[in-house]
């Protein structure tokens, strides 16, 4: 499970120090859990789900302020798809379902988020949404207008949408290992539904 130490990575000077620190440290313990993840999300969604471990290659001058794993899309990558995502940065760790970076079918998806929007307003009170994965600023879903989010997703080119649960830094939950994992993992059960209406979507509308 993460610790505080890993929180402290992001505080590393210099792109090749940080990098070199998210490799050793956070990295193996994305595969490990994400390895975990899919095997007790496989009876619910019925089809694999690739684990992709952010590089950041493009990265030339600045360290990044987070770094994340992905579960879901195909071999070649993930962003194109709705996928699970596990994110860590200085304040939290974030259990995410995403649609980021321009996926296919967005307009689609977005709207049929908008005709049931129950799927998401009715997921448990301490779920929150972010509009942008560069910005670590979450918005509880019980606390917003979350139509005005997913019409922006729709809407706007560069619109994006994550629906999940963070667990700040100084949460005890950490201090539980079994605890905290378990949390995650009903995260990502409760998100499934969501998930798997998204997929329903691209399937129509692709073929």
């Amino acid at each position: 499970m993460f610790t505080q130490d890993d929180f402290s990575v992001f505080t590393i000077e210099g792109l090749e120090n940080r990098m070199q620190a998210i490799r050793q440290q956070i990295q193996p313990k994305f595969q490990y859990l994400d390895e975990k993840f899919i095997q007790e999300l496989a009876p619910l969604i019925h089809h694999e789900l690739p684990i992709h471990i952010a590089q950041h290659r493009r990265r030339t001058t600045y360290a990044p302020e987070s770094t994340w794993s992905a579960m879901g899309g195909d071999a070649r990558g993930y962003k194109k798809y709705p996928h699970f995502q596990l994110a860590i940065n200085d304040e939290f760790i974030a259990m995410w379902l995403s649609f980021i970076d321009n996926p296919e079918f967005e307009k689609e998806i977005a709207a049929a988020f908008l005709v049931d929007l129950d799927c998401i307003n009715s997921l448990p009170a301490d779920f929150v949404l972010s509009p942008d994965h560069t910005v670590n600023k979450v918005y509880p879903i019980a606390d917003i207008e979350v139509e005005k989010y997913v019409t922006r997703f729709k809407d706007v080119k560069k619109g994006e949408l994550q629906l999940g649960r963070i667990i700040k830094k100084e949460d005890e939950l950490l201090a539980r290992p079994e605890a905290a994992f378990a949390f995650m993992l009903e995260t990502y059960q409760l998100l499934v539904p969501i998930y798997q209406k998204a997929n329903q979507v691209r399937t129509r509308v692709k073929y």
